[in-house]
């Protein structure tokens, strides 16, 4: 029954041509989980375990990952689950037991006994059948727990439970008694009970297991500064299971030198999310829609509440030593109580992302609480806070009367929400807004589970399916790097190493070095420094020296070309102001054509052949071959239950594409049909392209500047006269209560984070060998991370060929909290893009990206009702290629 069920949870590719002396073996379907060629082809051949063990043990794959055992598992978790129906409490205990290949506790069992016992008696008997197959671990086995105790009698009472108590219980209470500690992940005594299933085991020495990796964290060593650190931090990412992360703990975690590797660290396991809600004892972070946190959830709220009791017994322990204190339950006992819930429910700011209190309200509350009379020699609050929290800047630490008082939206309607934090998804899944909308009349969830892949095999961060990754290669080796594609296996397969760079070299700028990944400015440029190669924006800059002659007659444009708006198309597909800024940034006389891009229409005459009469246009090409045009296949079936919705040239909505061109219709513009857009209305976009209809702006991905025709040279430095755009009649702002910006090119100002990405040419170019890098490929990958449905994200290539992103809200008269909402979500990303965080830049094509500046929209103090639509948003998709010859 197993190999009937192999297409629900292996790929369909794998299992439609079984070989006939492999009929009835089940790990079939899992051969492709092998990493070696060989082992792989032999699997397929194989007929049963044994068939495969010698190949596959040469290549230490069965040391790896026992891929039949795995397979059965999964393959049995996936019979036994479905019994559940859409009872999803049921469903979600019974996937716990066959989530990893750890023997289930008595307390996951007895989990779905009480929540699936009632609703299918078949699933209890097909997991007890599981179970049985798994040998009952006896508590001695876990022995070696109780030398990581820090107290003697600890350590001694632990082995005598151990000894004497049977149920899991039993062992749970006695240890409370006797340790006097909670079940506290920071403990080592409780973190080795319940972070390990299994103890250390002694593998066989003819096939030594292959070392679990972690990609994300490994992307986090390099940014040690000290080499014990990074060390230790390269242990622990690439030979999972050691016990360095104690000793990491002790030397790393607070040594303020470090604090871009435990960010980056930090980023990894628990990413920064906007909003908080649902907390029972950190009632004072509820309800915080526009604040980032790390961890708001039941745990942490849980874990602040016993921190507080533990720290009432008088001490304060931690990994580097201890600090006595009063009764805190007299002593501040509101302030004790916050600084527990900040240092486990972890708000992020916009600089480091820390979550460490900030220096002086650490320094009141010891000298206040602090038991002065139990201080070891030499201790004081200043040297202790030092230690903990040596810094006051508001954007690098957590400022405690923050959290004092309750949020001052507490009564507020939820105007903004956060449907993926926390996330609804089970562990192998990735949370994504839906954007797309329900089938009519029909309802849905605001989040899509959509699997992903692992960025290691003892990773828990999670990339999507189908996405290029670059990981370090598994050397370590500083500046290696390899680029991966996530498979439907949900590993990282397909690798494929890219060339090293020095990290060593510096660049040398007014006299002074500047080591690599340091971000400066030249005059008005922003700058990086990359491998010893200074990379900088070519915007134009007004000369300090200059006279008042030479700023009226500055526009910003290249080559001081005047503001005329003579659009001419450019190979790349963008369209520049005219044929003076085309040939000043690059392009010869053959390499471009007057007229707009959108003007061009690619597929007249159709490219494509008889077979592929369908063609779809896209907008822009890259320094290598990247058509204006696609052969789609008119495809002879289509999913009627996938929802992307699209709309026709006759205004006729279809579920998704492949059912549009099933029909032999022509796209609009992706997403619902509006009847705004039902007759033409023309409107320029920010990247100085004409649309027909504000919906084609928005499917491009492109905002609105303006209506009708462009017909300006927008505003491109702040030294530019407006003269070009004095013509223009701006619409109004969707909202009196915020001071908007005004993005690169255009002429009117709009409500939005604005991020500007200076990016690396060379990498982009590599990443372009394989597939042309698009605009849109980089915005679906930044969309996954806006949390907010109340924003959405939109861009272009500037003149000077930096990335503009804008993040916008989607309601057409938003509230101040909205608007908030998408400068918070600006400035994460920017914070990411700046901070070189693995949980962004590991994604192709957003690895080439250097630093990012950033402008928001912010709230004036009278916030005044909307005015009138702005902008609005459907879900869109069409590409927008991003040049890479820039």
């Amino acid at each position: 029954h197993l190999l009937l069920r192999l297409p629900s949870y292996c790929p369909e590719s794998l299992v439609r041509h079984p070989s006939k002396k492999s009929d009835g073996w089940v790990g079939l379907g899992c051969c492709e989980l092998a990493i070696s060629a060989e082992c792989r082809r032999d699997c397929k051949q194989a007929s049963s375990k044994n068939d495969i063990t010698k190949v596959c043990k040469k290549d230490t794959e069965v040391g790896a990952l026992p891929l039949f055992y795995n397979c059965r598992r999964v393959g049995m978790g996936s019979v036994c689950c479905s019994y559940a129906g859409r009872h999803t409490n049921c469903r979600e205990y019974c996937q716990a037991i066959f989530r990893t290949d750890s023997s289930p506790t008595v307390s996951q069992i007895n989990a779905v006994k009480e929540y699936c016992q009632s609703i299918s008696p078949q699933l209890i008997g097909c997991v007890a059948n599981y179970t049985k197959s798994y040998p009952i671990r006896s508590p001695i086995d876990s022995l070696y727990c109780c030398d990581r105790a820090e107290e003697a009698h600890c350590q001694t009472a632990c082995k005598r439970i151990l000894r004497t108590m049977s149920t899991e219980q039993e062992i749970m209470e006695g240890l409370i008694s006797e340790c006097g500690s909670q079940p506290l992940p920071q403990d080592p005594l409780w973190q080795c009970f319940l972070g390990s299933a299994h103890p250390p085991t002694i593998s066989d020495p003819e096939s030594p297991p292959i070392a679990k990796m972690d990609y994300a964290k490994l992307h986090c060593c390099f940014k040690a500064n000290t080499s014990h650190c990074r060390n230790m931090c390269l242990e622990i990412s690439t030979n999972w299971g050691t016990q360095t992360w104690q000793e990491f703990d002790q030397h790393c975690e607070y040594n303020p030198a470090e604090m871009d590797l435990i960010t980056c660290l930090a980023d990894v396991r628990e990413p920064c999310q906007l909003g908080c809600k649902d907390l029972s004892y950190c009632t004072n972070f509820n309800n915080r829609p526009t604040e980032l946190f790390r961890s708001c959830n039941v745990q942490s709220d849980q874990g602040a509440m016993n921190d507080f009791r533990l720290w009432s017994n008088g001490t304060i322990k931690m990994p580097f030593m201890n600090i006595p204190v009063l009764d805190i339950s007299r002593c501040q006992p509101e302030m004790w109580k916050t600084v527990a819930c900040a240092l486990q429910i972890k708000p992020c700011y916009s600089k480091s992302r820390g979550s460490v209190i900030c220096r002086s309200d650490c320094v009141d509350i010891l000298t206040q609480c602090g038991d002065g009379k139990r201080f070891l020699e030499g201790q004081t609050p200043e040297r202790i806070c030092d230690l903990l929290s040596a810094t006051d800047d508001p954007e690098r630490c957590i400022p405690l009367h923050r959290y004092l008082t309750p949020s001052p939206f507490q009564n507020s309607v939820e105007e903004v929400i956060h449907p993926c934090n926390p996330s609804p998804c089970p562990s192998s899944h990735l949370c994504e807004v839906n954007r797309k909308g329900c089938y009519p009349g029909h309802d849905c969830l605001p989040y899509f589970c959509v699997p992903g892949c692992k960025l290691g095999e003892a990773s828990e961060f999670l990339v999507p399916l189908d996405s290029r990754i670059q990981v370090p290669t598994r050397s370590g080796q500083v500046g290696c790097y390899e680029v991966c594609t996530c498979g439907q296996s949900g590993r990282l397969q397909n690798c494929a190493e890219m060339p090293c760079f020095d990290t060593s070299k510096t660049c040398f700028i007014g006299g002074q070095r500047k080591s690599h990944g340091v971000s400066f400015r030249v005059d008005c440029q922003p700058c990086s420094c990359f491998a010893g190669e200074s990379i900088c924006s070519s915007r134009q800059c007004v000369r300090a020296d200059g006279s008042d002659e030479d700023r009226r007659l500055f526009t910003g444009l290249p080559c001081g070309c005047a503001d005329h708006f003579v659009p001419v198309c450019a190979r790349n597909g963008r369209t520049y102001p005219s044929a003076c800024v085309a040939r000043c940034v690059g392009f010869k006389d053959n390499q471009f054509v007057f007229g707009s891009c959108r003007n061009i229409d690619p597929c007249s005459p159709n490219p494509c052949q008889r077979s592929q009469s369908v063609c779809v246009c896209v907008m822009e090409l890259s320094e290598y071959p990247c058509p204006q045009y696609e052969c789609v296949s008119r495809p002879a079936g289509c999913d009627q239950n996938q929802l992307d919705p699209v709309c026709d040239t006759d205004n006729m909505e279809h579920a998704n594409l492949c059912l549009l061109f099933q029909r032999s219709k022509s796209l609009a513009y992706m997403g619902h049909c509006q009847d705004a857009c039902r007759k033409p209305r023309e409107v320029c976009g920010h990247n100085g392209e004409t649309y027909s209809t504000v919906c084609e702006a928005f499917s491009d991905r492109v905002a609105v500047d303006y209506q009708g025709r462009c017909h300006a040279v927008g505003v491109v430095s702040e030294f530019t006269p407006d003269s070009g755009c004095n013509a223009v009649p701006c619409p109004l702002l969707s909202s009196r209560a915020c001071n908007p910006v005004t993005p690169p090119g255009a002429c009117c100002p709009v409500c939005a984070g604005l991020l500007q990405i200076l990016w690396n040419k060379a990498q982009m170019n590599t990443f372009s060998k394989v597939n042309p890098v698009t605009v849109h490929d980089i915005l679906k990958i930044l969309r996954l991370h806006i949390s907010v449905p109340q924003c959405d994200i939109f861009g272009y290539l500037s003149i000077d060929s930096e990335l503009i992103v804008l993040i916008v809200p989607v309601d057409q008269q938003p509230t101040p909290l909205q608007i908030e909402a998408c400068s918070k979500e600006a400035e994460k990303i920017d914070s990411l893009i700046n901070s070189a965080s693995p949980t962004l830049v590991s994604q192709v094509p957003l690895s080439a990206f250097l630093r990012s500046e950033l402008q928001l929209s912010t709230i004036s103090s009278a916030a005044l009702p909307p005015l009138s639509l702005s902008l609005c948003v459907f879900s869109s998709s069409l590409l927008l290629s991003l040049t890479s010859d820039l």
